[in-house]
């Protein structure tokens, strides 16, 4: 496996990521679990998840099937670059969607214990929230990242 680095940062992954979104509404928890033990035996390190995917809204069950599988332990955990997402919809109330500060540290709190994990390594805004002001978001990224939950702040489907 070739292994590169997150942006400029001294983060090694690997180049071939493991997109988790079908895990739980097409591939059941047991299925899951076998694609990535079969995904760390040929050098895959790098996993790509969010809180929203699942197919049913509010459960995480991706999240959910990740955190069974690393709760088999066998170093699971520790050789993995974990990578999940905020902003989709969790719940039909407000501020349990997009990118407010009180959505992202919620978010991040139901990722870890879905997750089974006392932090997350890439931690990323899903999508651009125009209505929320980046001086909010970059201070609640910058509160998990203070309190160790999250390792690396990251952006997904955003424009460069």
């Amino acid at each position: 496996m070739d292994y590169t680095h997150v942006g400029r940062s001294g983060l090694s992954v690997s180049r071939v990521c493991l997109g988790t979104m079908n895990f739980g509404p097409e591939t059941d928890g047991e299925t899951s679990h076998t694609i990535m033990d079969a995904a760390h035996e040929h050098g895959v390190n790098f996993f790509d998840t969010a809180n929203a995917y699942g197919g049913r809204k509010g459960e995480g069950r991706t999240e959910q099937i990740i955190g069974r599988w690393f709760a088999k332990g066998g170093g699971r955990r520790h050789r993995t670059v974990l990578a999940t997402k905020v902003y989709g919809s969790m719940s039909d109330w407000p501020n349990d969607t997009f990118l407010s500060k009180l959505n992202i540290v919620r978010a991040c709190e139901g990722s870890l214990r879905r997750l089974q994990t006392d932090y997350v390594d890439v931690y990323q805004m899903h999508h651009v929230d125009r209505n929320t002001p980046w001086d909010e978001i970059w201070e609640a990224m910058e509160t998990l990242v203070a309190q160790g939950k999250v390792l690396y702040v990251g952006s997904s489907n955003h424009a460069g």
